[in-house]
């Protein structure tokens, strides 16, 4: 049972990280159960607590170490992140977690996989390619990414890190793309025969986080394509205020997406959807 009471973490350093977004590196103070933020899991979250201020649900793009430091990309759009945004390397503020349901890392690994984000929607599913890429624990790996336009692309570091490696698909959406080979004018939906086309095979696993009008189409598209229902799994945020399921602001039919997501199969999340989305 997890408390509900904030453990104090410091602020360590931070970049921007595209358009109002910033990556912070956060480390526990001394006192904090270490061991027990260390049992997170690829996919997972924390509740990030700033007095005055409120909480907020992020996902890890790296998880906590053995001497507490964890990552975690932040979009300025609200109260909390606004206030954070405000912050200096140094100061101190609360969290909670690790919290919810991470992506099927043995149903993953050593399979052809194929991983797209939308937006800030990429930073659950750096932890996964990251751990491919550094035990070599796949067929084939591919990762399509859209943004807007260029001044919104986040995560940066982490996709130029990956095409030394593995292809990287990078889309814009209004098609200010520089020349680059990655770079390519549309949407993930619009690059995806070519994608599609590239693994010879259909992928084992497909990966989804973003947008949900982005993920749901993709899904419904890979389904026709021939994808099982069964191997598409996405990331759903909805209102999580509490982070262990007793507030209900992210209620879905049945389930609490905060504590029974936020990662779901698709053919299991289709029950939990309106008819009409």
């Amino acid at each position: 049972m997890h408390s509900l009471t904030p453990t104090a973490i410091q602020l360590i350093d931070f970049y921007d990280d595209g358009e109002l977004a910033r990556h912070f590196h956060f480390r526990l103070m001394p006192g904090a159960d270490i061991d027990q933020w260390q049992k997170a899991k690829t996919g997972q979250y924390f509740m990030l607590c700033l007095p005055n201020a409120g909480e907020a649900p992020f996902t890890f793009t790296q998880l906590p170490d053995e001497e507490g430091n964890f990552h975690g990309l932040v979009r300025k759009m609200g109260t909390v992140t606004s206030e954070l945004f405000r912050l200096e390397a140094g100061q101190v503020l609360g969290a909670r977690g690790p919290y919810g349901v991470g992506w099927p890392m043995k149903k993953i690994a050593g399979k052809r996989v194929l991983v797209v984000g939308g937006g800030c929607g990429l930073a659950p599913l750096v932890g996964v390619v990251d751990e491919l890429i550094q035990q070599q624990n796949y067929i084939q790996l591919t990762v399509v990414y859209g943004a807007r336009n260029r001044q919104a692309k986040m995560l940066n570091r982490e996709r130029t890190r990956w095409q030394q490696f593995i292809p990287v698909f990078n889309m814009i959406e209004n098609g200010d793309t520089n020349g680059d080979e990655s770079e390519y004018s549309g949407t993930p939906s619009d690059i995806m025969p070519t994608v599609l086309d590239s693994f010879g095979e259909l992928p084992d696993v497909v990966l989804l986080a973003g947008p949900e009008g982005m993920m749901f189409s993709l899904a419904e598209y890979l389904v026709a394509y021939g994808v099982s229902e069964h191997s598409i799994y996405m990331s759903v945020e909805r209102r999580m205020h509490c982070g262990v399921g007793t507030c209900g602001h992210c209620y879905a039919k049945s389930k609490y997406v905060c504590t029974d997501g936020p990662t779901f199969s698709w053919d299991e999340l289709q029950q939990y959807l309106p008819a009409e989305r």
